[in-house]
């Protein structure tokens, strides 16, 4: 556990209150309160157009709200800066950045080194150790710019994984990905909840949610619900954040969960 948590006791990794965002006067997210207790994976799920992104950016100080209040475990984000890790989506990415694979993982060590202090073997044997954990060793020298797109994210799951995080927050990080890295993937995020880790992933796949996450936020510019997959991860909650656009069956049999129909 990080030092800075040592001597804290907070009930949540992550509390977001009264939170506003808009662009061009237009609110994006609207009073949106979200309390996530340490050590869960929470997937962040609804329509495109929801906030979701913008949700995980505001928590991160990349995007301004016109209100609200965000502390990760009972601090500003300023202060805690070094328990979070952030995985981008990965179409936001210059991928034909010259850079090696190795040298992109290494930079999750940045905001422990500062930036004007080069990596050295202890930063080279972590970024061995994450690529190793997402099973791309072999590519260590490559360019990242002829990596396929599951390759590409397993290396930013690395790079996050570096920074020896508490608090995580992935955006769509299966987007694109073949199956073997999508199940690669969610080894990784469940060995981190594991570890006591948080987890928030922006995820679109309605059908995995109950097994691969064990908290939910169902958001659709305001908070629709929040909580324990199996409390709130409802037919009436997605109908309710979807605009009544899906049918999902929840309950707990593989033959209804398979299930998504327009109505």
């Amino acid at each position: 556990m990080s030092d800075k948590l040592k001597n804290q006791n907070p009930q949540n990794a992550v509390e977001v209150e009264d939170l506003t965002v808009a662009y061009q006067e237009k609110p994006v997210l609207w009073d949106v309160d979200l309390h996530v207790p340490q050590g869960v994976l929470q997937a962040i799920i609804g329509p495109n157009g929801a906030g979701k992104t913008t949700l995980i950016k505001s928590i991160l100080g990349l995007v301004k709200p016109s209100a609200g209040r965000i502390l990760i475990y009972g601090q500003p984000y300023e202060e805690q800066r070094d328990l979070v890790a952030y995985v981008p989506q990965r179409g936001s990415v210059d991928w034909d950045f010259p850079t090696s694979v190795l040298d992109v993982v290494m930079m999750g060590r940045y905001g422990s080194l500062g930036w004007f202090k080069r990596p050295g073997k202890k930063e080279h044997q972590l970024a061995l150790e994450a690529l190793e954990k997402v099973g791309m060793s072999e590519f260590s020298r490559r360019q990242i710019s002829q990596l396929s797109g599951g390759q590409q994210q397993r290396v930013f799951l690395a790079r996050a994984l570096t920074q020896d995080a508490q608090v995580y927050f992935m955006d769509e990080p299966f987007q694109g990905v073949d199956a073997t890295t999508e199940k690669a993937i969610i080894t990784l995020l469940k060995d981190l909840r594991a570890a006591g880790k948080t987890v928030l992933v922006v995820h679109h796949d309605l059908q995995t949610v109950s097994e691969y996450f064990d908290w939910v936020l169902l958001l659709n510019v305001r908070r629709i619900s929040c909580g324990p997959v199996q409390e709130v991860f409802t037919d009436q909650n997605l109908k309710l954040a979807y605009g009544g656009k899906v049918s999902f069956l929840t309950h707990h049999t593989h033959t209804e969960q398979d299930q998504i129909t327009n109505i």
